[in-house]
């Protein structure tokens, strides 16, 4: 009997912390700015003891530029059971009282839990945004979903889409290699965004998008001589074998500023294509050679209300401030892309 209530107490309590969660939103703060920090990669793995100072690091960051939301762009606990390093997140976001989202990587669900239990248990932990609703909702992938930023009089003045990338070709033998943008996730994607648009009347909202796998583009943004990249590239980017064609619905929408990844650790450059930011963030592990690859720290992004432009620079583990920019005016060229 006794453990009949303690399971009613469970139930309330997750009942509680999801009906709270509904109750959570993003807002521009009294100056008109939203600030994110997106941490990448962080590869936890309490089993095998490794990469735990990330949670210093990303503590060192938040206390240094106390973000309005925080986001992990996947590959973000590697354990068979993910549970204790999402719930140290958790602890550690709660403390901090910053609002929190994950999207998954390839590695993500790899393990004995697979991503649509993952995206379950995130949906009721304290101040995480997460909103998906797994494959039951008709697309494909586990942690997609849409987080409006307000503004002055609780008008929507932003949109940040959170997508899976998903993790590995489903196509094999045929075609080898990383996940692609499912079908159904472009058509979610252009759907969420016609109907916002609307909303707004007829004119598309500043918005960012925030994924784990970079889209083929990402190449044709570093090579774009006219607008170049600022950052490091050092290793070719690992995209997907085939394009399903993201970028194409991304830019036809024109909501979309930039979108934001991790993927590829020793890569965290910026460029454009399209005159859409392509970005990496900063790999949120140390590497095992800090002397070549970047150090460990997060990206930071900054909003301005009512305006489409956003700034963003790199915080390192050791509180450095680096590859300050603006869009659009760092890439400001407007002769023809190549």
């Amino acid at each position: 009997m006794k453990n009949y209530y303690y399971t009613l107490l469970a139930f309330a309590v997750l009942s509680l912390t999801s009906s709270a969660q509904q109750d959570l939103k993003l807002k521009f703060n009294h100056n008109g700015e939203f600030k994110i920090v997106q941490f990448t990669d962080t590869h936890i793995d309490f089993n095998n003891n490794k990469n735990l100072n990330v949670y210093d690091i990303v503590e060192k960051i938040i206390n240094i530029e106390s973000p309005d939301f925080v986001i992990l762009t996947g590959d973000v606990i590697t354990q068979n059971d993910p549970q204790e390093g999402y719930r140290r997140f958790a602890d550690l976001f709660k403390k901090n009282d910053v609002p929190w989202a994950v999207v998954f990587g390839n590695h993500d669900g790899e393990a004995n839990v697979p991503r649509e239990q993952i995206a379950a248990y995130l949906n009721k932990l304290p101040l995480c945004m997460n909103r998906d609703k797994g494959m039951d909702d008709g697309v494909y992938g586990s942690s997609n979903f849409v987080l409006p930023v307000y503004g002055k009089n609780e008008k929507i003045e932003a949109l940040l889409y959170c997508m899976d990338s998903n993790s590995n070709s489903t196509l094999k033998p045929v075609v080898g290699g990383y996940g692609w943008f499912d079908f159904s996730q472009i058509n979610w994607f252009l759907n969420k965004s016609k109907t916002y648009t609307q909303t707004n009347g007829g004119k598309p909202l500043p918005a960012l998008a925030f994924f784990h796998i970079p889209l083929p583009e990402y190449t044709q943004a570093w090579n774009n001589r006219l607008n170049p990249p600022l950052g490091v590239k050092n290793e070719d980017e690992c995209s997907p074998d085939i394009n399903t064609g993201m970028f194409a619905a991304i830019l036809t929408t024109g909501d979309v500023m930039g979108t934001f990844v991790g993927h590829d650790h020793i890569n965290d450059y910026i460029g454009v294509y399209y005159n859409i930011a392509l970005a990496y963030g900063r790999v949120s592990k140390v590497m095992r050679n800090p002397q070549e690859d970047p150090l460990a720290g997060g990206r930071v992004i900054v909003l301005k209300e009512g305006e489409r432009k956003f700034e963003t620079w790199i915080r390192d583990m050791n509180g450095k401030r680096e590859l300050d920019c603006t869009w659009p005016d760092s890439f400001a060229n407007t002769g023809a892309e190549k």
